[in-house]
């Protein structure tokens, strides 16, 4: 009793602090979605990743970028939110500079490479789907190893400029370390343009022309002349176009408030703490939702899914009858 009453009680200095802005409830509740979104990320991203690797219908050029996105996800789930998570059972950072650095860095790893699978998911789709004649040229097994590695240099390469601007600090109002949108309106402007407005175009205007070509072929204006789509491919581009607006709907509040406060200044203090924490823990529930829509809208995964926990269950169940 007294170590819950003491896990209750630091849990109550966490956003209260020294202002007292939030009750305990809404700390508690932070805490909770961070253990569910760990959980959930970790086991379903491995999910993801067994998956694709041991069935053959899933080990296609496309699902590269789905398993470098679950890889892109996994990272935050092993180290930097189970840190933020005990910034929240201490009521503050207490992990040193090293590990804030560290933390912040895999953070900024993690959303940036997120991005970027996924707008080469929405250009691989675009190209399958829009301009299935040159597919297979531009998506053999060499191009797509080259694209993701291309991803992932990207990703590194953006998320470098944060230590010569010294951009990467801890946050009391989210527990983390995290770019500070305060360091510089320009440099806040910049990152907000390139790593989230204009791969979010970019993917828009890919699935946008794969949504007019859905629509072309359903009505089926000169049938003789209109490319065929078939059922398993539009529900594995409809996945991929769920995980789009997920991603999109979940990181949007976050990127517009870094992008309006950082035109106005003078905006910020208007912004309601409540507002920008939400903003941040909806950002990092999205790490989660991937493996679950995979789930529910994907055949192959979700038959893989079982499959693998059964096989998980039956190997336990055996280990525990030895």
């Amino acid at each position: 009793m007294e170590e819950e009453g003491s896990l209750l009680k630091n849990l109550s200095a966490g956003l209260g602090r020294e202002d007292g802005l939030y009750p305990t409830w809404v700390v508690i509740t932070l805490a909770v979605i961070l253990i569910v979104t760990i959980a959930v990320d970790i086991l379903g991203n491995l999910l993801v990743i067994i998956s694709v690797f041991k069935n053959k219908n899933l080990r296609k050029a496309g699902n590269a970028f789905v398993v470098s996105l679950a890889i892109a996800d996994l990272l935050v789930a092993f180290y930097p939110y189970p840190l933020v998570l005990m910034a929240i059972v201490h009521g503050g950072w207490v992990m040193g500079y090293l590990h804030c650095q560290a933390s912040g860095f895999l953070m900024g790893i993690s959303v940036i490479g997120s991005v970027f699978n996924i707008t080469g998911i929405a250009i691989n789709r675009y190209y399958y789907i829009c301009h299935s004649l040159k597919y297979d040229t531009l998506f053999s097994g060499t191009n797509t190893v080259c694209y993701v590695g291309l991803v992932w240099a990207l990703t590194l390469l953006a998320i470098v400029p944060n230590f010569f601007v010294e951009s990467l600090q801890y946050d009391p109002r989210v527990y983390s370390c995290t770019f500070a949108q305060s360091v510089s309106a320009l440099y806040t402007i910049s990152v907000v343009v390139i790593h989230f407005f204009l791969p979010i175009t970019i993917v828009s205007y890919c699935y946008l022309r794969i949504w007019l070509l859905v629509l072309q072929v359903r009505r089926r204006v000169k049938p003789e002349t209109q490319p065929k789509i078939k059922p398993h491919d539009f529900w594995n581009f409809l996945t991929m176009f769920v995980v789009f607006v997920l991603f999109a709907v979940c990181w949007a509040p976050l990127n517009f408030i870094g992008f309006v406060v950082a035109v106005k200044p003078t905006l910020g203090s208007l912004i309601p703490e409540w507002l920008f924490t939400a903003s941040y823990f909806m950002a990092y529930f999205n790490s989660c939702l991937n493996a679950v829509v995979y789930g529910v809208m994907n055949q192959n995964f979700r038959k893989e899914y079982k499959r693998i926990i059964l096989t998980a269950l039956q190997l336990a169940y055996r280990t525990d009858g030895d």
